[in-house]
């Protein structure tokens, strides 16, 4: 089983449940995928209600798309690193695969925030850097400024796919 856990991009907001990217995700792959995504969430509040999803799920495999909310409201980097930290952490010590999902930073033309790829790289991570601001900068991807639409979210999934199908994540 796998948990898609984050915020709105992972709730799907802009498009209906069953064209968000977890729902598409499991699509692909014909493995049960849990769309755990609180629309509005921070990191903060990620670090405490992961364990609770973890706890009632039992996954083999976490997709970890969080921060966003933290970087829109222009939060401490060292703190949403912490928090993701944590999160990653907590997922790895119960053996638990962990795929992150860079979110980018407030610039028109940027990829992830660089913590990111520094947590990817610090834990060993599969790491997709660049599909949610490739996604971001495509307006006829978008619901709003912020949200996918059911064509961006089905790239969305299809390119997650792709980064599991490459790091023997669905084997």
């Amino acid at each position: 089983m796998i948990v898609a856990f984050g915020d709105s991009l992972t709730a799907g907001v802009g498009t209906d449940k069953s064209s968000s990217y977890p729902s598409v995700l499991a699509r692909l792959s014909g493995l049960e995928v849990v769309n755990a995504g609180i629309s509005g969430e921070t990191t903060n509040e990620g670090v405490v209600r992961l364990p609770k999803v973890i706890d009632r799920h039992n996954p083999s495999l976490l997709i970890l798309l969080e921060g966003g909310n933290d970087i829109l409201r222009n939060r401490n980097y060292e703190k949403i690193e912490r928090n993701l930290d944590h999160m990653i952490q907590f997922a790895l010590e119960r053996d638990i695969q962990v795929v992150l999902i860079g979110v980018p930073e407030k610039s028109l033309f940027s990829d992830s925030a660089p913590f990111y790829s520094e947590l990817a790289e610090k834990y060993d991570l599969a790491f997709e850097p660049s599909l949610v601001a490739d996604l971001m900068r495509s307006p006829s991807k978008k619901s709003d400024s912020i949200h996918f639409n059911k064509e961006g979210y089905a790239d969305m999934a299809e390119g997650i796919y792709t980064l599991l199908s490459k790091n023997g994540a669905l084997e």
